[in-house]
């Protein structure tokens, strides 16, 4: 039991770092290449798992060679475009000018009601409203609303604009985040100094954000 135990353990740990090692890409992000190559990675390791007598050995270096072909692979797509069309396919526009390309859908096999889902969980309700939709490699859509459906910018309506930078979370659960303190441009000592006006120590904290600007706010713990 305790071998089965640790092999799992160190396999579990390979194939997150396999995984890490491919790319930072989501599920819902990957290429066809590269799902197929994580699907495969999951079968290989769970048979040394599952199965006592196999060596580790047997789920490492297939995983292995299939981390470095991926790798090449995703480098001579980068060199070679009809390479990477013929591997991920290329994107598809389906609505274009306003105008639906039903000979589209079709050869994308998508009915009018899988394009209103689409468009539904990209915040448009309406298909007139849509200038340009494309349906991109990796299964998502990217959609452009006619002019006079988009929202004004600033730039449009003439106005200044602060650039605050990005409001990150500088502590999480009374824990200093430095990587979003150095983003923010924030020290600890702008910090305490900070908490001391709050009366309020950074252990009661549970979130506090900011940004380039100072401009911060923050949620205490709940008291249970």
């Amino acid at each position: 039991m305790i071998i089965s135990v640790i092999r799992t353990i160190l396999l579990y740990i390979f194939v997150i770092a396999a995984i890490r090692i491919m790319g930072k890409r989501q599920l819902s992000d990957m290429q066809t290449s590269e799902l197929v190559i994580t699907m495969i990675i999951a079968d290989i390791a769970s048979i040394p798992m599952q199965n006592n007598s196999q060596p580790l050995l047997s789920g490492i270096v297939p995983i292995l060679i299939l981390i470095f072909g991926e790798i090449i692979i995703s480098i001579m797509m980068m060199k070679i475009p009809s390479l990477r069309n013929l591997v991920c396919g290329k994107p598809e526009v389906i609505i274009e000018n306003g105008r639906l390309r039903q000979n589209m859908l079709r050869k994308l096999r998508l009915t009018t009601e899988d394009l209103s889902v689409l468009l539904r969980q990209s915040g448009v309700f309406n298909v007139e409203d849509v200038q340009y939709c494309i349906i991109e490699t990796n299964g998502n859509i990217s959609i452009l609303p006619k002019p006079e459906k988009r929202t004004p910018t600033l730039e449009d309506l003439n106005l200044p604009a602060r650039d605050t930078g990005i409001e990150a979370v500088i502590i999480s659960d009374g824990e200093l985040l430095k990587t979003s303190m150095a983003l923010c441009d924030i020290d600890e000592e702008w910090i305490k100094k900070t908490l001391s006006e709050e009366n309020i120590s950074k252990d009661e904290i549970m979130m506090m954000t900011a940004n380039r600007l100072k401009e911060y706010s923050i949620i205490r713990k709940c008291s249970e």
